[in-house]
């Protein structure tokens, strides 16, 4: 099922606002340096009431937990973040994750894998394997994933691999829930055109800088970086949730249309006027709220 979204008037204003923030800044490369700056930004988030936070290791992967109050026992949601592969933590993350956590009523781990340029392709994804398997040892049997941008594609290319592996004692993920996610690295996807102007945050130069530096001259088609070329038959239901005005608007439609394809149900929203990731911005945009709620929604039904 897709979804559209029609704008709420009372977001036009602050959405007015932000696209005047951002201008000055659209097309500026982003590296290393922008660490700083894109984990400040992330903690604006409001922090979600009633929700701890506690430093922890699982499957050799550091990381922070959020635990609402009377988290669903025996249950989880792995959240892998997003910053292009290159920016991003789990401490930055943590409001963020937090009003994820809290919606669905499961403890969250935020997984810290480690980032481009230093560690390069496959280093992310198989930290976020390695982050999967540690839940299942440390015991849990209901898990699901949930991720933005790279850390949606993260979470989508996890899911591939999950699916295809064939020992006997993995216990599969029950659902995935993902924002905006970066399915295509080979940046193929028409909306990197028809959107170029829409979109106030992402040029098709700034996104092929930060897959430079996560591939690191890898094939940028290889299913575990780019899940749109990923075998999909056999996954958990998928919920995605896109801005309109998104360079990476495509990565999200494409993904859909082929999993679906491939036999997986997959709910598709896509919110009009609205910028990537724009739920990190909660507080300012109505459509923020109620896309948080609906991802929220899902996950509990799928951990049940």
């Amino acid at each position: 099922m897709t979804t559209l979204h029609p704008l709420a008037p009372q977001d036009i204003a602050a959405l007015n606002d932000m696209r005047q923030a951002a201008l000055p800044h659209k097309g500026e490369r982003l590296g290393p340096a922008a660490r700083p700056m894109f984990d400040a930004l992330l903690a604006t988030t409001p922090a979600a009431a009633g929700v701890a936070v506690e430093a922890a290791t699982v499957g050799g992967i550091p990381g922070l937990w959020c635990r609402p109050h009377h988290p669903t026992s025996g249950a989880c949601v792995l959240f892998l973040h997003g910053g292009g592969y290159v920016l991003g933590s789990a401490r930055a993350y943590t409001h963020f994750a937090g009003q994820i956590a809290a919606r669905v009523g499961a403890d969250t781990f935020v997984a810290n894998y480690r980032l481009a340029p230093e560690h390069p392709f496959p280093a992310a994804i198989d930290d976020a394997v390695d982050a999967y398997r540690g839940l299942l040892a440390d015991g849990f049997k209901r898990i699901v994933i949930a991720g933005d941008s790279a850390g949606g594609g993260l979470t989508l290319s996890l899911l591939s691999i999950l699916a295809a592996e064939e020992a006997k004692e993995s216990v599969p993920p029950r659902g995935a829930a993902v924002l905006s996610p970066w399915t295509d690295l080979a940046l193929t996807g028409a909306s990197l055109e028809t959107r170029a102007a829409a979109d106030p945050i992402f040029t098709r130069e700034v996104l092929s800088g930060l897959a430079q530096a996560y591939l690191g001259g890898h094939d940028a088609a290889d299913p575990k970086a780019s899940p749109l070329y990923a075998r999909l038959h056999g996954l958990a239901p998928i919920h995605i949730d896109v801005g309109d005005d998104e360079v990476l608007l495509d990565d999200s439609v494409r993904f859909a249309d082929l999993a679906r394809a491939a036999g997986t149900d997959v709910t598709l929203s896509i919110w009009r006027g609205m910028p990537h990731v724009f739920q990190s911005s909660l507080g300012h945009y109505r459509a923020a709220e109620q896309s948080l709620n609906a991802m929220g929604e899902f996950l509990r039904q799928r951990l049940g």
